[in-house]
């Protein structure tokens, strides 16, 4: 059974970092997607960035436009650990965190073709 938790989030001033973790039990280490995404109030959730693994090593690592350069997804596979290190952090990207999975690549990695979510976390970032 898969399950996801994260943590991490926070709350923090302009320009500030979080790292946000995601272990995800019930997945193995390769040959899968984990996707964040962020939803702020009234908002539709949104890709933030994902990363797709196989065999043990990273293959392909994608991010939605307004977070390159300052959010690096990576992956601990000896913990099978899913994080996002946050940068450079915005007022913007405010928004409750979610971690979500699928099995084999990530493709278009829409919210809607992950069928695993976390409970979310809640990221702050005030001016």
């Amino acid at each position: 059974q898969v399950r996801l938790v994260e943590s991490g989030g926070g709350s923090v001033q302009a320009g500030g970092s979080l790292r946000l973790a995601c272990p995800a039990s019930g997945y193995g280490y390769s040959n899968k997607c984990m996707g964040w995404f962020r939803q702020a109030p009234g908002e539709e959730r949104e890709g933030v960035a994902a990363i797709y693994s196989t065999d043990a090593s990273t293959l392909s690592t994608y991010y939605v436009d307004s977070v390159k350069g300052r959010f690096t997804i990576s992956q601990d596979n000896a913990k099978n650990t899913v994080y996002l290190q946050m940068n450079s952090l915005r007022p913007e990207d405010t928004a409750m965190y979610y971690c979500a999975g699928k099995f084999g690549p990530c493709g278009k990695w829409r919210p809607e073709n992950f069928g695993a979510w976390g409970q979310g976390t809640q990221v702050t970032v005030s001016s």
